[in-house]
């Protein structure tokens, strides 16, 4: 069996930056494992720009963000093994892999998981209607036009307003197919703003808001869909059908952090998210076994996945080395009013050096309203925002004189007010 100080399962983005993040504090040992043929993750399929505004200042599509940070790997000698998949990760951080050599078992001294997050599938929407082909989650069709070459459909419905979806409608309209409409369950969509400007509004694509699929038809191929305006309880309205004929259906309708192997490794998992709880420093659970990227929360900036995860290396090297002071007590972060989660979900004050970026996102749409933090019930941060989105990420960072003033336990609920 061999021995490494720092295991990390995933070459996504967010294994990348967790990589360079280990390596810059100290840690030689490293092993990057990785189930696709080439690191990168799905930012290889991601052709389109707008990446890497914050991290690098600049845009850059998908392979090119990957890049940058694939050279960094090259250029500090960290190993990484490809075509490799894992498949058991034990709580006592213990690995057992397979690539066409044999079985691989490694031992880690900490592991991070970053195995990104995977698309919800038609089984999980229990949409009326027959089985044919032509239904497709958004991320394949990507695939299937940016990789692949090949073009799905001539006339596409897209059910979901997910990013990806949004970004799908756009590039299937560029390739000479016919967007007919984006249907949105919610008042409101899942996407960024900028992305329905630049993919929809730009293109003459329409999106349906507060409406969904209802049947499905076809035989061999799909035909058409109906669809239905819902009600505040997102249930179909009688009366309001309306077919649309296609023969290609998108599904964008949400992403499931890959989180298999965290339960394997004792990780205890957010009801909300799907991925692990963890604290200041990215630790799950499980006891030297930390968690960033998609896999803990599913983002909507990968630059946001580069800074959470380069600091998760960090803090898994701190851990190896032995520099970061074991947890004694935890104040925990309640969401409320509105905000669905927190990342962390708790905090050790004496690991905080500076400042924490607490990353939450919201419920609803909200606009000019403020997040509140309160400590053990006493208000302690107060920050405006002009709008808040379901669709977006939102963060508020907690200086370290906040905590100086409590103990060490307590719970710091975040709501919005106003």
């Amino acid at each position: 069996m061999k021995k490494v100080d720092v295991a990390i399962i995933g070459g996504g983005p967010a294994g990348l930056a967790a990589a360079i993040g280990a390596k810059r504090r100290g840690i030689e040992n490293i092993i990057i494992i990785e189930r696709e043929a080439n690191l990168g993750g799905i930012l290889n399929q991601c052709i389109h720009n707008g990446f890497g505004l914050h991290t690098f200042s600049e845009e850059l599509t998908g392979p090119e963000y990957a890049s940058r940070y694939i050279d960094e790997i090259k250029k500090e000698g960290i190993p990484f093994l490809l075509d490799t998949t894992v498949l058991d990760v034990t709580p006592d951080k213990k690995i057992i892999a397979v690539n066409s050599s044999g079985l691989i078992e490694l031992e880690a001294k900490a592991v991070i998981l970053a195995m990104g997050c995977r698309e919800r599938p038609r089984g999980a929407l229990n949409i009326p209607g027959t089985r044919p082909a032509g239904i497709y989650t958004a991320g394949t069709a990507q695939k299937f036009v940016n990789i692949d070459g090949y073009l799905p459909g001539k006339e596409a419905v897209i059910l979901g307003s997910g990013d990806i979806g949004l970004i799908m409608a756009r590039r299937l309209t560029l390739e000479g197919a016919k967007v007919k409409a984006v249907i949105e369950l919610m008042p409101y969509s899942g996407g960024l703003k900028r992305n329905i400007v630049q993919c929809l509004d730009d293109y003459g694509i329409p999106l349906k808001l507060s409406h969904t699929i209802t049947e499905i038809k076809g035989n061999e191929r799909v035909t058409g869909v109906t669809v239905s305006k819902v009600d505040e309880k997102l249930l179909p309205i009688p009366g309001t059908e309306e077919y649309i004929p296609c023969d290609t259906i998108l599904l964008s309708v949400g992403l499931i952090p890959e989180n298999e192997l965290s339960k394997n490794a004792g990780a205890m998992l957010s009801n909300i998210t799907g991925g692990p709880t963890v604290n200041e420093s990215l630790q799950t659970s499980t006891e030297g076994v930390f968690a960033c990227g998609n896999v803990l929360h599913v983002h909507d900036l990968v630059d946001f996945v580069s800074e959470e995860s380069m600091r998760a290396g960090e803090s898994a090297a701190l851990y190896v080395l032995g520099e970061q002071a074991a947890t004694q007590a935890a104040i925990k972060l309640e969401p409320a009013g509105g905000v669905r989660y927190t990342v962390p979900s708790t905090i050790d004050p004496g690991n905080i050096k500076d400042k924490i970026d607490i990353r939450f996102r919201v419920g609803n749409v909200y606009k000019n309203k403020y997040i509140a933090a309160y400590f053990d019930g006493q208000l302690e941060l107060r920050r405006k925002r002009l709008v808040m989105a379901p669709g977006e990420m939102e963060t508020i960072s907690f200086p370290k004189e906040v905590f100086d003033k409590y103990p060490g336990t307590g719970t710091i609920t975040m709501t919005i007010e106003g």
